[in-house]
């Protein structure tokens, strides 16, 4: 299972990033998806997590600022992050949960400048 993230960088206090998770078709249309982030010094956390169904949850620290969605056609998760503050600064990783098995792909760095 490859899971390919991207979309992180450098961002001022109040700004916005998107971060894409690409799956491959098959896997993307039966696994709920995930975005976690980790911290410098802490554990990780989940940020937002999205299912087959469309439905979602977030953490209470993003909730109202960042938004899980799902593009079926391109197979790829987004996490739209707005109004950005320094203490969303981290490693952003996107997983996937298919067959009991969860897939995780590589980390997108995201530094929030203040």
């Amino acid at each position: 299972v490859q899971l390919q993230a991207s979309g992180g960088g450098l961002v001022q206090a109040g700004g916005s990033l998107r971060l894409s998770c690409a799956a491959s078709r098959y896997i993307f249309s039966f696994a709920d998806m995930g975005w976690y982030r980790q911290a410098p010094g802490k554990q990780r956390e989940l940020v937002g997590a999205i299912t087959t169904g469309d439905s979602t949850r977030y953490a209470d620290s993003v909730k109202g600022r960042f938004t899980i969605s799902r593009d079926i056609a391109k197979s790829t998760v987004y996490l739209q992050m707005n109004s950005l503050q320094p203490e969303d600064t981290a490693v952003y990783s996107c997983n996937a949960a298919f067959g009991g098995s969860l897939y995780w792909g590589q980390g997108t760095q995201v530094t929030v400048s203040s």
